[in-house]
């Protein structure tokens, strides 16, 4: 296994890199200190520059207007982006948009992807998806209470979701909700696509997180579907395909997600690096900085093995499902336990990695002065999104206990 970069693929990881310091790091303290419309003009500006610089969407095909970057290197383009909050945003490629286009290229009809693919692909249009509800588990959408029950040629809809993220400003909503409760459990449900000014759509309240609701693309919504007539047209994909388009969905996001924790880890650590070496301590000695302490130098040396750990861990998993499709398989279901392990792995070595860089900067880390008090209220959420630590555990730990040959 080669992890070597090819020449292309640094130039292009520096272009990443030049255009994050030099454009999007100077706007971090707008986005933690000011309301999320107040600065999307702003945003919408640095989003333009990056479509010209040849930077955006790089998870998607060329057609559509990305960089048709393979899995392997997005990955490694999302490590660079999640360095900031606002990084993969501003480069098209976010949750849940990029979930969102991904099902729109691979199952939506001719209409379909022009009406929201299209504008969602470039840019004009944000989307979320609503699957989560607050009355069933959110670990087993195979038990979801939302109902879309055939109604002459089309579906009444009727559903209370939450969590649904990016809800607000969102043109359109891709739902999941159940249309045969007798088929089988991975077979009742189906996805349909609602727009946001649909008659029986509407968006309750974004939900406080830590006592913060906040506004725009980095919040999350409850919703309701109230007796929502659908046309069939509204429908992706085949009806009782819901599951399993969900699971397709979600197989890329994971690794999307863990490679952007793993630029959140970076971040973070090059911050805890630069204040443990120029924060003086209370001594004596005026040239002393916590850098000087032990611990401190035990937290630096053990966050830098466990990030590089977990990254190869990822590039592992991505670099394994590129190889499994070029046979034609479905790579995401052949490495069901990696992209499991990386999931619970990833999550709890960013939290600790966060959290020590919280320490090292004492009262300065908790305020909104620096970008790791958003870090760490915003994403201690990666061990219950896409899964549960302990939903992942065991999924991998009873495919791990099967006899080889049924692995």
């Amino acid at each position: 296994m080669d992890f070597s970069l090819s020449s292309e693929t640094q130039a292009r990881l520096a272009r990443f890199t030049e255009f994050l310091h030099k454009e999007v790091y100077p706007l971090e303290d707008a986005f933690l200190n000011q309301p999320f419309f107040a600065i999307e003009p702003t945003l919408r500006a640095v989003r333009t520059k990056v479509q010209k610089a040849g930077l955006w969407a790089p998870q998607i095909p060329r057609e559509w207007g990305g960089m048709g970057l393979p899995l392997s290197e997005f990955a490694l383009v999302s490590e660079v982006l999640g360095q900031s909050p606002l990084g993969h945003y501003l480069f098209g490629c976010q949750a849940p948009d990029a979930g969102n286009m991904e099902v729109l290229i691979r199952h939506g009809s001719p209409d379909q992807k022009e009406r929201f693919l299209r504008p969602l692909a470039l840019g004009e249009i944000r989307s979320c998806f609503a699957m989560t509800e607050p009355e069933t588990p959110g670990s087993n959408p195979t038990r979801l209470a939302a109902r879309a029950v055939r109604d002459g040629d089309g579906y009444v809809l009727d559903a209370h979701k939450w969590f649904t993220s990016g809800a607000d400003g969102a043109a359109f909503a891709v739902v999941m909700a159940v249309t045969d409760p007798k088929a089988a459990p991975h077979q009742r449900a189906s996805m349909f696509i609602v727009p946001t000014d649909h008659p029986g759509y509407r968006r309750v309240r974004n939900i406080p997180l830590f006592g913060h609701a906040g506004e725009g693309y980095p919040s999350h919504s409850e919703v309701r579907f109230t007796a929502c007539r659908l046309p069939q047209s509204s429908r992706l994909g085949p009806e009782g395909a819901g599951f399993a388009i969900a699971q397709e969905r979600l197989g890329p996001g994971r690794i999307q997600h863990c490679m952007r924790w793993i630029g959140i880890c970076e971040r973070a650590f090059q911050l805890m690096v630069e204040r443990a070496s120029t924060r003086q301590i209370g001594s004596t000695d005026e040239t002393e900085t916590l850098a000087s302490k032990q611990i401190i130098q035990a937290w630096i040396a053990e966050a830098r093995a466990e990030i590089e750990a977990a990254r190869l861990l990822v590039l592992r998993t991505a670099w394994r499902i590129d190889q499994i499709e070029h046979t034609g398989r479905d790579g995401f279901y052949d490495a069901h336990v990696d992209v499991s392990l990386i999931k619970f792995h990833v999550a709890n070595v960013m939290l600790k990695v966060v959290d020590r860089a919280v320490q090292v900067h004492g009262a300065l880390g908790l305020t909104s002065d620096s970008v790791l008090s958003f870090f760490y209220s915003h994403e201690r959420g990666a061990r219950i999104y896409d899964g549960p630590d302990e939903v992942h555990k065991v999924s991998a730990a009873r495919r791990l206990l099967r006899p080889k040959s049924k692995n």
